[in-house]
């Protein structure tokens, strides 16, 4: 079995949209590379939101260990930056116990952050951050999205009005500095001391859409309803960013009597297929992805499909230096 990567600087990433299995298949890379798990999730980090967010399960996590999940409380604002940061950490002691990070999710931004490092940004003027604040209350996230397009539309690309915090971001750098965010972000001064390899996972759209199917049945047959329910219970403000999650918006707004059960379960399923379409659009654009078919295919297969393609590019060994192609077929 392999025990560490080539260069200890070297971690594996497997991204892809929601449904597609990436769970699965990070655990079994896992036990073929001695490796930990980084979640790149943007909302199971987050604690009580478990249902929803399809965590892994207590067998799933008790397999390999996992980072990042079910960490913080749902009002804490955790920044693209600020994962970065932690995952970064965390991925310097897996190296340092001679053990392979592997950085599983679907939140593209969290991953590009960590692989690429963050540009630095400017300061942003006091004046200007009241002032976007102001014309958000007054004038609504379409409006200032709109904006955007017109000022910036690399930035404003594949995001939507519920996006609303990544365009006020935007804005605030635009209007601090006359420099567009999404120039700034092709420099990337920070210093990132890790190499990655990336993986996609791939399936045919209507496997991948009967999978989105299946999966929002399953959540709300397990409670999904009644999770919520509790959330708001507890008196957490249905407005938190965290609670902007598709399944989770939809039954606030079913449990406030907005909408039926029927139509929460249709939403839930339209908004998520969406979703997954827009996460495949971002990921597209980076080239370095390695995207492996996933159709007819079980996740340990899958995995050793990643691990021969990543021995063969000579990114992985064994104790002895040879690749990993044998060990992992």
């Amino acid at each position: 079995m392999a025990e560490r990567m080539i260069n200890e600087r070297t971690v594996v990433a497997i991204v892809g949209p929601t449904c597609s299995g990436k769970t699965r298949i990070g655990i079994e890379l896992a036990k073929l590379i001695n490796g930990e798990i980084i979640s790149a999730d943007a909302r199971q980090i987050f604690k009580l939101i478990d249902i929803g967010t399809a965590k892994p399960t207590r067998e799933e996590l008790s397999k390999v260990p996992h980072h990042l999940v079910d960490v913080f409380p749902l009002d804490k604002e955790i920044s693209a930056g600020a994962y970065a940061e932690l995952a970064g950490k965390i991925a310097a002691e897996i190296f340092s116990r001679n053990r392979a990070p592997i950085i599983v999710g679907g939140s593209g931004l969290y991953i590009r952050a960590l692989v690429d490092g963050l540009f630095d940004a400017p300061k942003i003027e006091p004046k200007v951050k009241e002032e976007l604040r102001e014309r958000l209350h007054s004038e609504g996230a379409k409006e200032l999205l709109d904006e955007l397009k017109r000022i910036d539309p690399d930035a404003a690309q594949g995001l939507l009005p519920q996006n609303y915090k990544r365009v006020v971001r935007a804005l605030e750098v635009y209007y601090s500095s006359g420099k567009r965010i999404s120039e700034l972000r092709k420099t990337r001064p920070s210093v990132v001391n890790f190499n990655a390899i990336q993986f996609g996972i791939q399936l045919d759209r209507k496997l991948l859409y009967q999978r989105i199917e299946r999966r929002v049945d399953e959540m709300v047959g397990r409670g999904l309803v009644h999770e919520v329910k509790e959330i708001l219970r507890r008196g957490f403000d249905p407005k938190l960013n965290s609670l902007q999650t598709v399944g989770y918006k939809e039954a606030i707004n079913h449990l406030k009597g907005k909408i039926s059960f029927e139509e929460m379960i249709s939403l839930i399923k339209m908004n998520t297929r969406r979703y997954a379409k827009r996460q495949m659009t971002w990921l597209k654009k980076d080239k370095r992805i390695v995207w492996i078919e996933a159709d007819n295919k079980d996740p340990k297969q899958i995995a050793e499909e990643i691990c021969s393609h990543a021995s063969e590019n000579g990114f992985v060994k064994n104790r002895i230096g040879a690749g990993l192609k044998k060990d992992c077929n």
